[in-house]
């Protein structure tokens, strides 16, 4: 097979998937559906309350317990999914299928709306609502597991952080503009001869998988469907992919900066995800912010995003991966105190902002480095970013589940704070891993 490395157009198409799937991750994880989900499911008569299949749950923990699940159930079958796509070649089958069910799970959002029935809900409505954000978070991480597995083999060593910042960046900029035409929808309804204060967020979920489904298109057109490394004389048995995770594992005890890196990411991976998660959420239930100036802010990160993994990227040639990872985690850290005590929508405007400068560059550089420290001769890159996405989505299942919990039991700043305990762990460990890597990378 012809070598795909470093080719422009590749790098382009690949880029190209950040850019249909980051809609997802703006418009229904941040902004537009969090900020809809936490008003239609407030009540005069239950306040945050809400009951799922007979159970009680405050709305917004309800959402969070909700995505924990969703990855929880990719953590456990990702392994398994990579084993197969590995044992048939065929991992570009996976990402088609899983932006399928993503984007179909969002255009099932449309029915998801408040009525007259009882406690503002038909029985059945929120199940529904809930039950597809779910399906449409799982679409999501099985496209960016499959996805990511591709960096390796698409660009050399030396090129894994600008292209890994690329396809951010692209991602970053595709889904603000899908962003703007829904704010349009949402806030100009009457352009559209709109009546129904529902419909203009229910376009914007249908919108949201058309844009997903369609633009996915370029990549699906674009790379291989397999891995260029991929021997079908060696095939292994579909159910192999825990025993595949078992061999990374195996492999990490002789690849010690390697596991070191991971054990950090581990941990600052529940405090990042999870704000990334619930921030939307947050300013609604805290400052009671409204659809729009939510909107207004995610538009304000998205954009600071686009700087942050570039001057990431660049940094690191200054100071090493390792050495950015730490700066920015050291951020985080303060962004979570700084929730704990926030108390206007100008304050959060300014914490907005830099969490738009980390979030790109924190996701990038992860990403990238873990490219760097994989073993040069390995064919079977699916296994081992099965294995980084497995460690990332069993973090974000505690991080949700921890700021569930506490939002249930103390209240949602108590559960902000909370997360900064992660990322101090996250800190300890890559200066352990700086410390004692003396092949840092530069």
């Amino acid at each position: 097979m012809q070598s795909i490395k470093n080719d422009k157009s590749t790098i382009r198409a690949w880029a190209m998937f950040d850019w249909a799937n980051s809609s997802y991750n703006l418009v229904i994880t941040s902004t537009i559906f969090p900020a809809y989900y936490t008003i239609i499911t407030t009540t005069k008569k239950s306040g945050d309350i809400v009951s799922f299949f007979g159970f009680k749950f405050v709305n917004t923990a309800l959402s969070s317990y909700s995505l924990a699940v969703a990855y929880l159930i990719m953590a456990a079958i990702l392994p398994l999914l990579s084993s197969t796509a590995d044992y048939r070649g065929n991992k570009k089958s996976f990402m088609k299928a899983f932006t399928y069910i993503g984007g179909l799970a969002c255009m099932g959002l449309f029915f998801f709306k408040k009525n007259d029935g009882v406690d503002g809900f038909d029985p059945g409505i929120l199940e529904l609502g809930v039950i597809a954000s779910a399906i449409a978070a799982m679409g999501y991480i099985g496209g960016v597991m499959f996805s990511n597995s591709y960096l390796p083999e698409i660009a050399s060593v030396d090129r894994q952080d600008k292209v890994s910042a690329q396809g951010f960046a692209y991602g970053y900029v595709g889904s603000v503009i899908l962003q703007i035409l829904c704010f349009i929808v949402v806030l100009k309804p009457d352009l559209f001869g709109i009546t129904d204060g529902y419909l203009p967020s229910q376009i914007s979920f249908v919108m949201v998988g058309l844009w997903w489904i369609g633009f996915a298109q370029i990549p699906f057109n674009k790379l291989p469907e397999g891995s260029p490394n991929y021997d079908k004389s060696h095939k292994k048995s579909v159910a192999s992919g825990y025993q595949e995770l078992q061999n990374v594992w195996n492999q990490l005890k002789h690849i010690a900066v390697l596991k070191k890196f991971l054990n950090a990411f581990f941990f600052y991976s529940i405090g990042v995800q999870t704000i990334m998660l619930v921030a939307a959420s947050f300013g609604e239930k805290v400052l009671h912010l409204g659809t729009s100036k939510l909107i207004a802010t995610i538009l304000i990160i998205q954009l600071v995003a686009i700087l942050g993994a570039y001057l990431m990227s660049l940094l690191s040639k200054v100071i090493g991966n390792v050495g950015v990872l730490m700066l920015v985690v050291f951020i985080w850290i303060g962004v979570c105190v700084a929730a704990y005590f926030i108390s206007n929508e100008y304050q959060f405007y300014s914490l907005a902002a830099i969490v738009g400068l980390v979030m790109g560059g924190i996701q990038s550089m992860s990403r990238s480095t873990y490219s760097k420290y994989l073993p040069a001769d390995t064919a079977d890159t699916a296994s081992f970013f099965s294995f980084y996405d497995v460690t990332e989505k069993i973090a974000i299942v505690i991080g949700l589940s921890t700021f569930a919990f506490l939002q249930e039991h103390f209240n949602i700043r108590i559960s902000a704070l909370s997360l900064s305990l992660f990322f101090i762990i996250g800190l300890v460990l890559l200066f352990v891993l700086q410390r004692t890597d003396s092949k840092e990378l530069k």
